[in-house]
């Protein structure tokens, strides 16, 4: 940890731009809208800081304003499974959120970032009062049930290139991270981080990837040229 204040006490009101980029408050009413910009808080984590950690009680549904976070979790033998990234844009646990249960998985900033939550007790209000809030949340928990499904997959592939190249299809998911657009902000050893391969082998990869024509690396990132190939292509 680069600061001896936690996370928590860390937290502060979020800017206009910061607002901005949260995609769920462009569909509630003004006054949901108002009762939301009012109770949210964003903190500055630094790479190494925990937003979740497993165990702990829901107490905030968080969003990613900028950076990068990884969801994962450790089984009995100590081997960590890596369930997602989490690019801008991308909000999360509103499942562990809904059933006010604690984590069942770390939440770990890999860069500085910005992380913004919304008061457990702020969540419930809008499925309670906001169509459109209730909406924006069920297209999440289906969005994500795929994702870990996927991710359940992409843990057993043996193949490094077609890991990878899963792994990044997941990043570059509209629903889940609307703030990633068609450049992805990642450097070779944070993707290796949520691969589970070493950076050397992500390189490799990446390169054939690049070779076949379906992403370009570029200073600072990813962009995607054919997200369908990322998606279903064999190795």
């Amino acid at each position: 940890m680069s600061t001896d204040l936690t996370l928590h006490q860390r937290r502060r009101l979020p800017t206009t731009d910061e607002l901005n980029s949260i995609p769920w408050l462009a569909l509630l009413r003004p006054e949901e809208r108002a009762r939301a910009v009012e109770s949210l808080l964003v903190g500055d984590a630094a790479a190494g800081d925990y937003v979740c950690r497993v165990g702990k009680p829901v107490t905030y549904w968080f969003g990613v304003i900028e950076g990068l976070l990884k969801m994962s979790s450790d089984n009995a033998q100590g081997l960590t499974m890596t369930f997602a990234g989490l690019p801008p844009g991308g909000w999360f646990g509103e499942g562990t959120t809904l059933k006010r249960e604690p984590y069942r998985y770390n939440i770990q900033a890999l860069r500085k970032s910005v992380v913004a939550g919304l008061p457990i007790e702020s969540f419930h209000w809008l499925l309670d009062h906001s169509i459109g809030f209730n909406r924006f949340v069920m297209n999440q928990l289906n969005e994500r049930l795929g994702q870990f499904i996927s991710a359940r997959e992409i843990d057993r592939m043996n193949n490094p290139d077609l890991r990878v190249s899963r792994s990044l299809a997941a990043l570059f998911n509209p629903v889940l991270y609307p703030g990633v657009g068609d450049i992805l902000r990642i450097t070779q050893q944070e993707l290796a981080y949520l691969v589970g391969l070493s950076r050397q082998r992500v390189n490799e990869s990446l390169r054939t990837l690049e070779a076949q024509g379906t992403i370009r690396v570029e200073y600072g990132g990813l962009r995607v040229l054919d997200i369908a190939a990322l998606r279903c292509s064999t190795f």
